[in-house]
């Protein structure tokens, strides 16, 4: 039987410090929206992480898309990642460097695994 994908968590952030001694995650400098005082506006770095589980064992392929508007988001990651097992929980850490915005707004964010919508959200640029 295969499981689908749950989400556990999505965070934007600064940084994502992973401790070699525990593995435990520190998230540095964690938002919901950013404040730029002109556009177009291009944010130098930032990290999307995702906490996903019930992905079936085998391998998996994660498409983040973006946009003003909802129905024309445009592919920004495509990355692949395995799953050892379905109760397993999965970090996946994407670093964005130098992401433009061309307007204030709010982009909404599509994440999609293995072609399947796992969550719509936004993110806020204002001036």
């Amino acid at each position: 039987m295969n499981s689908q994908p749950s989400l556990l968590c999505w965070i934007t952030c600064d940084a994502v410090h992973i401790d070699p001694s525990t593995g435990k995650h520190t998230i540095l400098g964690m938002y919901s929206g950013i404040r730029a005082s002109e556009f177009p506006f291009t944010c130098p770095f930032m990290v999307w992480l995702l906490s996903v589980t019930d992905c079936s064992t085998g391998q998996h392929r994660l498409k983040i898309s973006m946009g003003l508007d909802p129905s024309k988001t445009v592919p920004l990651l495509e990355r692949s990642f395995e799953s050892v097992d379905p109760v397993q929980r999965i970090n996946l850490i994407n670093e964005i460097s130098n992401l433009s915005f061309p307007q204030p707004g709010d982009y909404c964010i599509v994440i999609e695994i293995d072609d399947e919508p796992l969550l719509v959200t936004s993110l806020s640029l204002s001036s």
